[in-house]
């Protein structure tokens, strides 16, 4: 199912109960975080591969239903908050892509967890240094503090 046909089905599952007069912008964006509290509540107090291995077909029916359940809440709020906002979800998508690659452009972020102001300061004080004109950044770099994610991708949301 497209973007857009799962809309109209949550819209028209929405308008059947009467729901839209509670649908005010900010209490989607509320319950959509509540949902995403759900979410982060199946990580609780579970070791790493306890959470990966969430992700395994093979794990407990029942622990990836609720996984799946609540990426499911977690969607369908978002979007009810986009149709709300007037957001095309599938170009903001691609917009945002094309800002995270520019952000993180492969050459200087392939392998690194570093923050895209982290990459742009290396190059500023070191635009010489480094190998292969990388500005520095070799990609091994593991000066940030913040704690590594499992992977990074172009993908990721970015806060800023």
């Amino acid at each position: 199912m497209s973007l857009r046909a799962l809309s109209e089905a949550v819209l028209r599952f929405r308008n059947e109960r009467d729901w839209a007069q509670f649908h005010t912008l900010r209490n989607l964006i509320v319950s959509l975080n509540l949902e995403a509290g759900e979410l982060l509540e199946l990580t609780q107090w579970q070791s790493d591969a306890e959470v990966e291995a969430l992700a395994d077909p093979q794990t407990d029916a029942r622990k990836r239903e609720a996984l799946a359940d609540e990426c499911a809440d977690v969607l369908l709020y978002l979007l009810l908050i986009a149709d709300r906002a007037g957001i095309d979800l599938d170009a903001a998508a691609r917009a945002k892509l094309r800002k995270n690659a520019a952000k993180y452009p492969v050459e200087l972020s392939r392998g690194s967890r570093r923050k895209y102001t982290e990459i742009r300061a290396a190059i500023a004080a070191g635009a010489a240094e480094g190998p292969a004109g990388n500005g520095g950044c070799d990609g091994d770099e593991r000066s940030s503090t913040r704690p590594a994610p499992a992977t990074r991708s172009a993908a990721a949301s970015d806060a800023n």
